[in-house]
């Protein structure tokens, strides 16, 4: 019996142990990618990275930038007719002619879905004016984002011809998660496939998506494929399952789909979203020259945050609120915030909100009189 008994206790033991024994013994050898990463999107933790930091060549996840730029610039619905210079280019196609008249729109989805070359140049005529002026804001905005180790020669990242065209897994990932914050990026790179009008005239026509992953893998979302002799197969994906929100990137990657399953299911089976514990929905703060000395303030729904699993315990907020408010306050106005803290690194904010409006008081018009009495008594 006691040997029956130790033997399921043993047993419960392992059982128990596997999951963390697979966490830990995930390494750089299991992903196929010569270079990789993995970070928790709201925050830009990273996760796992190999290699993340070497410059390498990235294909069609160029298109990233382009696309980004293409809706930046507005009026995406307005129709156009393609420079018929810029359509003539190699590679992957959505299927553009000479004449053909297009929207903004429809170029962005040939850009992220069947990473059409021609709308990639068509975009940057019609953008900046030129295939070099929109280059040239491709690397300004590469800059203002802080992509360092990233330079673009082509709006549609064919390579044949520099090897000046590059990024790193770690910046294509912060430039991912820029992008995922526009809804429109985020809706369209999303879509496994779509319908859309071009043409002269324009008709209906459908567009498939490159990316395999949506569908096939749990909680994907987009983003971008790539693929040219020199940088190999390169992929850039978003993820979400149970709140947990993840970007992932390989470079020169002969497994990509695996790469990315597996770099997943090892970042969801660490972290977890949580609900942040919020004792402070009701704030009194005082108001200086206003109809009422005080206002309650409150936060506004209900803030998570992505840890990990072992950190859940280890959650701590401060609050940030002025001594006092200067009248007028307008309801909804931002007047402090909550910062949720783990381990001393931010995890997390929410807005403090004034519950309503409080005019300024009117100053009283003092007469004549009461001017000439201020005045000398006060001098």
């Amino acid at each position: 019996m006691k040997r029956i008994i130790n033997l399921l206790v043993c047993c419960c033991l392992i059982i128990g142990v596997i999951p963390m024994t697979k966490a830990e013994a995930f390494s750089e050898s299991d992903i196929s990618a010569r270079s990789a990463i993995l970070i928790e999107a709201d925050t830009g933790k990273i996760i796992f990275e190999k290699n993340a930091y070497e410059k390498l060549p990235m294909a069609s996840t160029t298109k990233i930038m382009s696309t980004l730029l293409s809706i930046e610039s507005g009026n995406l619905d307005e129709y156009f007719t393609v420079d018929s210079n810029a359509i003539k280019v190699e590679g992957s196609s959505m299927g553009l002619v000479e004449g053909d008249i297009v929207t903004k729109r429809a170029l962005c989805y040939g850009m992220l879905l069947p990473s059409g070359n021609d709308a990639a140049n068509a975009t940057a005529v019609k953008v900046a004016g030129s295939v070099e002026g929109f280059v040239a804001m491709m690397n300004e905005k590469a800059e203002k984002l802080g992509l360092y180790d990233t330079h673009f020669v082509t709006p549609s990242g064919l390579d044949d011809d520099t090897d000046e065209h590059y990024s790193t897994a770690y910046d294509m990932a912060m430039l991912t998660r820029e992008a995922m914050r526009n809804e429109t990026f985020a809706q369209m790179c999303s879509e496994k496939s779509v319908c859309i009008e071009y043409g002269n005239p324009p008709y209906r026509r459908w567009l498939s998506n490159t990316n395999k992953l949506l569908g096939t893998c749990e909680g994907v979302n987009g983003v971008k494929t790539g693929f040219t002799d020199k940088a190999g197969r390169c992929l850039v994906s978003s993820c979400e399952r149970d709140g947990v929100k993840l970007i992932c990137v390989t470079l020169n990657a002969p497994n990509d789909w695996q790469d990315h399953n597996r770099l997943y299911n090892y970042g969801c089976s660490l972290l977890c979203n949580v609900e942040l514990q919020c004792d402070y929905y009701g704030f009194s703060v005082d108001v200086v020259g206003g109809e009422k000395q005080g206002i309650i303030c409150s936060v506004k729904g209900k803030p998570t945050a992505t840890i990990l699993n072992t950190q859940v315990d280890n959650i701590t907020s401060e609050v940030f609120l002025p001594r006092f408010l200067y009248a007028p306050v307008v309801q909804g106005e931002k007047v402090g915030e909550i910062r949720f803290y783990c381990e001393n690194e931010q995890v997390a904010a929410v807005d403090i909100l004034a519950n309503e409006n409080v005019l300024a008081t009117q100053p009283i018009e003092k007469s004549f009189w009461d001017k000439i009495k201020d005045k000398f008594i006060f001098e």
